[in-house]
């Protein structure tokens, strides 16, 4: 089974190089019982390390079942590890957040056998801890745990067992117990090679091998391969034993094929290592909790500026679409006359007349609106209230998009007639009438009586102005009853569709430079119009400039969490050096080792993430009832944060796992 020819391991220890095995050349056939035996520093331990392919030599060869080792991957040994060799550890090796029923099975996980979850039962009923399965570790004594190692060690139904001072740390009736194990596992065939440095421990093997400064100092037989192990001198069977069943005898074991992995590998090997990260972080629940903190912490930030970033959007766009859609502003602007400037009015004022042929000589405009403005000290009863008053045509309810909520807008017919009637906004509303109905009630405007025949929707504030303090009246009674004007201070332009927006104000420019014959000199102040569209656009564009910027301010929380992460992983790593060793003995592959910290690492992140989302959502919440300002959760911004802290993850996730996965397993194995 085994052939060792010149065998050489040196380990360097600064400029010294120490010769841990000299020249070593060693035969062991299947089915024999080995003991291997020396003071410390023989060398037994190293050469036990590379038979178990824990290690590997310095020079020589190593053939096991033929196949030569000695160069093989670590990947490569790993495999032939977790098909070829059980290990039994003098220190039990259990993991301590595990069973005594997961601790058997964590072989299966690297092997992928299907019927791993079956062997781990049986196995645990022959060694006689079927009533203990749900017990970790700590809940069993001594030389139970060497029985659950023992289990584990056959899960895989192996053809070597190498125990590694398996009674060193074992009680007298626990150290017989165990012994009698190994003897009966090697009555069933399994080649057993085992470390010690008891002689009477090493006198029950078939074959004692001593060993001394790297080198065999002799190999005795003791007995032949084939005889039975029960029935050697020092250990035969008393009267009670010869009439009640071991609770250790093994049933003959049946082997199995090496990998048959299952067609759902990929998902079932994901599933695994999520399963048992979340044993790993539930383990630690403070140092989680701490590592998820900078995560959550960003997380919620995140979600919250986005969310008060799209709020306000949504809050420009509805504040600009109660001015409503596909509009021109149309004003006078000041003219210079021998660089002194002038009033506008002098030759640029704005008509009645002015409105009617602009919507009927400029192509693509469906309606044109001409206000004038003023404000005015407005009394109802005994209240008193200075507001803004407009002076407007009919048409405003469709241009601004104002259609009264209570009673009517006024008629062409009562803008003719200069009627006195008013249609107030909310604001008014509420200082004057205490918000109660006030349609059919007489107030007066600049000491002048009207009648309020409708209240405007509520438009809301924008920045220093009300939209709702407001009273509108027909634009004729308001020229010549209130303000006393001759012109229109101010031209809405409603456009039939918003990409012939541009062209429609260059043509309306055009119209009225001709109509009032502008010289071309003083074309650039002689009238100004403002584009609704690109207002919203340039305030649109800001908003988002600023939520992008708190929004990055917010993702450098989740930087620093993701830096806490690698942190409490790299610590990790540290903290669990002899688990590393242990999976790897049993059979773990780098990518298996890398893929489990990757996984812990990814869970803290995605949890974090989560409650980073509700608690994100609950900050947004809080506030819009505080502050009243507008908030909104898309789930845009939830999936940006929580792709971004997976991210985080795996980014800082990384360089843990891939330190843990490089550990040799022999150097993993012995960290203290």
């Amino acid at each position: 089974m085994i052939e060792v020819k010149d065998i050489k391991k040196t380990y360097t220890m600064g400029s010294t190089q120490v010769h841990a095995l000299r020249g070593v050349n060693l035969t062991i056939e299947d089915g024999d019982f080995v003991a291997i035996m020396g003071p410390s520093g023989s060398g037994k331990s190293t050469l036990a390390h590379i038979l178990g392919l824990l290690d590997v030599p310095s020079s020589g060869s190593y053939k096991l079942n033929g196949q030569e080792v000695a160069k093989m991957s670590e990947d490569s040994l790993a495999i032939l590890r977790r098909n070829e060799i059980g290990f039994i550890f003098q220190q039990f090796n259990l993991l301590p957040r595990l069973n005594a029923y997961e601790n058997v099975l964590l072989p299966i996980f690297y092997s992928k056998k299907p019927s791993g979850s079956q062997n781990a039962h049986e196995l645990l009923k022959l060694v006689g801890l079927d009533q203990r399965e749900d017990h970790r570790p700590n809940e069993l004594s001594g030389g139970q745990q060497q029985r659950v190692a023992i289990a584990r060690s056959l899960v895989n139904r192996p053809r070597m067992i190498l125990a590694d001072e398996p009674t060193g740390n074992l009680d007298s009736v626990s150290e017989k117990e165990i012994m009698r194990a190994l003897k009966e596992l090697n009555d069933q065939g399994i080649t057993v090679v085992m470390v010690t440095h008891e002689d009477e421990i090493g006198a029950q093997a078939k074959r004692l091998i001593r060993m001394r400064d790297g080198a065999v100092q002799s190999d005795e037989r003791l007995r032949p391969i084939g005889a039975k192990n029960l029935s050697a001198q020092g250990d035969a069977p008393t009267d009670s034993q010869k009439n009640t069943p071991s609770p250790l005898a093994l049933s003959p074991l049946k082997s199995t094929s090496p990998d048959a992995p299952s067609s759902s590998f990929g998902l079932k090997e994901l599933g695994g290592h999520f399963q048992q990260g979340f044993k790993s972080l539930a383990g630690n629940k403070i140092r989680t909790a701490l590592s998820m903190l900078g995560i959550l912490i960003g997380v919620a930030a995140v979600i919250a500026m986005l969310a008060l970033g799209t709020g306000a959007q949504r809050a420009i766009e509805k504040q600009l679409s109660s001015l409503g859609s596909n509009l021109l502003v149309l004003r006078t602007g000041g003219m210079r006359r021998g660089g002194v400037a002038q009033q506008a009015g002098e030759g640029t004022r704005l008509t009645r007349d002015d409105a009617n042929a602009i919507k009927n000589q400029v192509p693509f405009i469906h309606n044109v609106g001409p206000y004038v403005n003023g404000r005015g000290q407005v009394g109802y009863l005994n209240k008193n209230w200075n507001t803004e008053l407009l002076g407007a045509t009919p048409n405003y309810t469709e241009i601004r998009a104002a259609i009264p909520n209570i009673g009517r807008f006024f008629t062409e017919e009562e803008n003719m007639q200069r009627a006195r009637v008013a249609v107030v906004g909310t604001t008014i509303v509420r200082e004057l009438f205490n918000g109660q109905n006030p349609v059919g009630s007489i107030l007066k405007i600049n000491k002048i009586s009207f009648q309020v025949i409708g209240v405007l929707p509520e438009k809301g504030a924008g920045g220093w102005r009300d939209q709702d303090d407001l009273i509108v009246v027909p634009l004729a009674t308001a020229m010549y009853r209130l303000l006393g004007k001759n012109y229109v201070d101010s031209m809405d332009i409603q456009v039939t569709e918003a990409s012939m927006m541009d062209q429609v104000q260059s043509q309306t420019l055009q119209f009225l430079y001709t109509r009032k014959r502008v010289a071309l000199s003083q074309r650039d102040d002689a009238f100004t119009i403002h584009n609704m569209a690109d207002i919203q656009k340039a305030l649109s564009q800001t908003n988002k400039t600023m939520t992008t910027l708190l929004a990055s301010i917010a993702a450098i929380s989740l930087l620093v969490g993701g830096i806490g992460i690698m942190n409490i992983m790299l610590v990790s790593v540290t903290e669990r050096t002899k688990e590393i060793g242990l999976r790897k003995a049993i059979g773990a592959k780098k990518s298996d080792i890398l893929m489990q910290f990757l996984v812990e690492s990814v869970a803290v992140s995605v949890l974090g993430g989560v409650a980073g989302i509700f608690i994100g959502w609950g900050v947004c919440v809080a506030i819009a009832s505080a502050t009243e300002w507008t908030t909104s959760i898309s789930l845009h911004s939830i999936l940006i944060s929580f792709g971004f802290s997976a991210l985080i993850g795996i980014i800082f996730g990384i360089y843990p796992a891939k330190k843990a996965s490089a550990l040799h397993p022999i150097d993993a194995l012995r960290y203290e």
